[in-house]
């Protein structure tokens, strides 16, 4: 069970994120609108929300999740692969240690950033990618493994983070999307295949048994609905224009 997230709230520099979605320019008002029924979707799941301001510097670091990995036994801070997104991390840092005593941190030459990281029990799946390569990969399990915890690689392409193609809902059943259904690493879970025009919806967020999923997209909602979730949809127009996602706007513990 989940008992609080971070956040931050977008800047207006958000307009110039990075992206290769090719859907426009988000609008930042809807953005901010967005962003608040986001927080009214976690405080309905029972969290507590700890909201950062605005890094007019840092586009991008409303998508919290790449730069911090939050886990029962500490707390890690990453090295992200993107080069204008490295900065975010000095920021997230303090509020991580608010919580957190023992914060763990990825170094350079590695690169890590968590929307490559899935959680399931005690085991985390890292993908390699872009943003994420195997030094950074290697020393996150070293971190895992001292804290009794584990991590394994996971090979892929096509993807801008992991948790674009994959979403675990608990009680073993799995959002998949593209390559990752047919996936060696991922045959023991109860696999939800995502339709190619309901990609976005694979980064869906299960949080103390609601299941938050992107608004639009009725296939996946139905899907998740007849194994037994509660559903509350968020709309995610304007972030889905900077390739992010509902798990990259928190940080979640």
């Amino acid at each position: 069970m989940f008992t609080h997230a971070i956040v931050r709230k977008p800047s207006e520099s958000m307009l110039s994120g990075l992206t290769e979605a090719n859907l426009g320019k988000p609008n930042y008002k809807l953005a901010c609108k967005q962003h608040q029924d986001y927080i009214a979707a976690l405080h309905e799941c029972g969290i507590k929300v700890t909201e950062l301001e605005t890094l007019e510097q840092y586009p991008d670091a409303c998508f919290v999740e790449d730069v911090a990995l939050l886990t029962p036994k500490c707390a890690i801070l990453t090295h992200p692969g993107a080069s204008t997104r490295k900065g975010e991390v000095i920021y997230i840092e303090q509020a991580v240690r608010d919580f957190f005593s023992n914060a763990e941190k990825i170094e350079a030459p590695g690169t890590l950033e968590a929307g490559d990281i899935m959680m399931v029990g005690n085991h985390y799946y890292i993908g390699l990618s872009k943003r994420t390569n195997a030094q950074g990969a290697k020393q996150l399990i070293n971190i895992l493994e001292r804290y009794g915890l584990s991590g394994s690689i996971v090979e892929m392409s096509g993807l801008l983070h992991l948790k674009t193609g994959l979403s675990y809902l608990e009680n073993n059943n799995l959002l998949t999307f593209g390559d990752m259904h047919l996936h060696p690493d991922f045959r023991q879970f109860n696999r939800i295949k995502v339709e190619n025009e309901e990609a976005y919806a694979a980064n869906s967020v299960w949080i103390n048994g609601t299941v938050l999923v992107p608004k639009g997209f009725p296939k996946i909602l139905k899907a998740i609905k007849n194994l037994g979730y509660k559903t509350r949809e968020v709309d995610m127009s304007e972030f889905q224009k900077l390739d992010g996602g509902l798990s990259c706007l928190s940080l979640r513990f």
